[in-house]
């Protein structure tokens, strides 16, 4: 009866990540000078700094313009995200195939890379026609050296 219960608590969750991560994610977007007009391959329009919300599943590009400089564009793709994998993994306790599979259905396992987006947008030269300037998203910093042993050396 106990296994019952348990069975039927599972089907009726779904998946794990879906239930604590949910199945959209917010985006900020920050541009360099703020105040530009972002469009998204998506069809969301927001003027910088703003935060737009997406699908977990959805993959899209940025688009930042001003006056007086060039646009900016930066791709945003999916990863698999540590708390998503963790609500994966957790459906081997409780949603078991079900739940890993409403789970791989919807993206709840996934998260936006980068997040925030941020385009720096560069001024046009005197007489400069207004292009697109492609950006790749900031490398993270390396992690500090860790601290020396003993006392400090002279």
């Amino acid at each position: 009866m106990r296994w019952l219960v348990i069975i039927a608590l599972a089907a009726a969750c779904g998946g794990c990540a879906s239930i604590t991560r949910g199945t959209t994610d917010q985006v900020q977007i920050q541009s360099e000078p703020s105040g530009a007009e972002v469009r998204t391959s998506m069809n969301q329009v927001c003027t910088t700094p703003c935060t737009l919300q997406f699908s977990r599943k959805d993959e899209f590009t940025v688009t930042a313009s001003k006056p007086g400089y060039n646009a900016a564009e930066m791709d945003v793709h999916t990863r698999v995200a540590g708390g998503g994998a963790a609500g994966f993994a957790g459906n081997v306790l409780i949603g078991g195939v079900i739940g890993m599979a409403v789970d791989a259905a919807d993206g709840a396992t996934l998260e936006h890379y980068p997040n925030p987006v941020i385009l720096n947008l560069v001024p046009l030269r005197k007489g400069q026609a207004p292009r697109v300037i492609k950006q790749e998203p900031a490398l993270p910093l390396p992690p500090p050296p860790p601290p020396a042993d003993g006392p400090p050396q002279s």
